[in-house]
């Protein structure tokens, strides 16, 4: 069983020096690859190490080389040609039992980046693990497979949240995330930022706007520099997915927000680096502008978490061809054959819901789930960017957990605020049940400061009955799932603009079997 006390502060930022001697010599490939080098390669381990994916045997390790991260060309100052990476894997923070241990090529072509995935460990239980290049030794992470299929007696500590511009902030909620050592984070989408200069940025970022692989790869490489996001990264494993700023404003599909230089190049160039800089396995790993990133997580018979993507598959934007708020004239966003999933993705979940004998089934994905009304008095307006620009799409999924009989609770990013409320089955319908919850994480810095509520916040409210909690401060929500509840608290942080603030419970819910509802704790 996963200790309580986790990895040590001082482990996940010193990295454990110390005990380079345990990892011993590179073994005869490594020297053969090492020979005729003219300057030895130093500080390689300045963007931290990560895990994710994990299963009940193995998990995901990653690492990427880098001695220089902001330089322009993306490829992190590191030479041209492969180089051998030790890995050890251990029961123990001081590696004295280690049980596993191998080699991975970080390769140019992958800007040095190493995924190892590795099986054939225990279920349910702890790790710590680091990497090795010559005479350099990466910081220790802490990771944890999951339990064994039918399990129900280890509980769930799940974190989530999404939306991180360098440019708008510190990475404070990173840092107060790590520090309650989650078993598991969920990335939600816009890990990074795509765009250029601000004119008024808290933190200067490297680079203008990310058009192509350099710039994409330089933008991953100054968000995996900071030192908070080392600490979350380092403290538990990961499960994400992007959104529209991992590439590009609001695109869908294969279309551009804008007439760009031509999109799909740079949606290639985006999907790669992405992969190179996430804990991700191969299987996922790109093919030009295509990536396969949807995926179950399961969490013994506690959890199952599906991770979705709401932007590859989707039809185009309804009415408009834009995203942009849209009135009740906008029926083309009720069409029957729309789908933000694709009907491919759509059939999967629908699956994965019949099939599941999970507690809990948890969706991960990036736009609002619920309806939402955006204008004050009788008259409606929705965004056709989240799922009431694909009402029947919603309905569809909505049906399916249902149906099925699922705990169903949506997990959201991308809106910059804190939201709770219920999902039901159809909105046109008055009397509709509610047949699910919808959990909205803040933003990590995206639109800055915040504040707790906005002027028109509760007029807002009101306008939506089924919604039942907002924050607009910065942070992330913290949940635990057991056979009995979900217990979830929504932490926020009072600025971003200033480094180390405190984070606080901004509001807290507790989620029943079988009573698709928030209940206050």
């Amino acid at each position: 069983m996963p200790s309580s006390k986790g990895i040590s502060r001082r482990s996940l930022m010193a990295g454990g020096l110390g005990l380079a001697v345990a990892l011993g010599s590179p073994g005869p490939a490594a020297a053969r690859a090492a020979r005729g080098r003219p300057t030895p390669l130093t500080d390689v381990f300045q963007l931290g190490v990560a895990s994710g994916e994990p299963e009940p045997s193995g998990v995901v390790l990653w690492t990427r080389l880098a001695m220089d991260p902001v330089a322009p060309d993306g490829l992190g100052g590191m030479p041209a040609r492969p180089v051998p990476v030790q890995w050890q894997v251990a029961k123990d923070e001081k590696f004295n039992k280690v049980v596993r241990h191998g080699v991975e090529v970080a390769r140019p072509e992958e800007a040095h980046s190493v995924h190892v995935e590795l099986g054939g460990l225990d279920a349910d239980a702890e790790y710590f693990y680091r990497f090795k290049v010559e005479n350099e030794l990466s910081p220790t992470g802490r990771t944890l497979t999951t339990p064994a299929p039918g399990t129900r007696t280890r509980d769930l500590h799940l974190s989530f949240t999404s939306c991180a511009d360098y440019q708008k902030g510190w990475f404070t909620p990173y840092r107060r995330m790590a520090e309650e050592h989650p078993d598991l984070i969920a990335f939600l989408g816009d890990y990074i930022y795509e765009y250029g200069d601000y004119k008024y940025p808290v933190r200067d970022q490297a680079g203008g706007e990310c058009f192509d692989l350099a710039g994409y790869r330089l933008r991953h490489a100054q968000h995996k520099a900071d030192p908070d996001l080392q600490m979350a990264h380092a403290v538990a494993p990961w499960t994400i997915v992007f959104d529209d700023h991992d590439i590009e404003n609001a695109w869908a599909g294969d279309v551009p927000e804008q007439p760009d230089p031509p999109f799909l190049p740079r949606k290639a160039a985006a999907f790669q680096a992405f992969w190179e800089n996430m804990p991700l396995r191969r299987s996922q790993k790109p093919d030009g502008p295509k990536m396969a990133l949807y995926h179950t997580l399961r969490w013994g018979a506690v959890a199952n978490m599906h991770m979705l993507d709401t932007r590859q598959y989707r039809d185009l934007y309804a009415c408009t061809g834009k995203s942009q708020l849209v009135g009740d004239d906008c029926t083309d966003r009720l069409a029957a054959n729309r789908t933000i999933l694709g009907a491919e993705q759509e059939a999967w979940l629908g699956e994965r819901l019949r099939t599941s004998q999970a507690v809990w089934d948890l969706l991960g994905q990036q736009v609002f789930f619920m309806q939402m009304d955006w204008k004050n008095g009788p008259e409606h307006q929705y965004s056709n960017e989240g799922w009431d620009g694909y009402a029947a799409g919603r309905n569809r999924v909505a049906a399916a957990i249902a149906d099925n009989k699922r705990n169903g609770v949506v997990l959201t990013g991308d809106v910059h605020s804190h939201w709770a409320g219920e999902v039901k089955r159809d909105y046109a319908d008055p009397g509709s049940p509610s047949v699910a919850v919808e959990l909205v994480s803040t933003s990590v810095t995206s639109e800055g400061d915040g504040m707790d509520e906005y002027p028109n916040t509760q007029i807002l409210l009101s306008e939506n009955p089924h919604v039942k909690f907002f924050n607009g401060r910065r942070g992330y929500v913290r949940t635990v799932l057991s056979e009995r509840e979900m217990k979830v608290d929504f932490r926020s942080l009072g600025y971003v603009s200033e480094p180390f603030a405190p984070a606080y419970t901004s509001g807290s819910f507790v989620i029943e079997p079988g009573n698709p509802t928030l209940n206050p704790a």
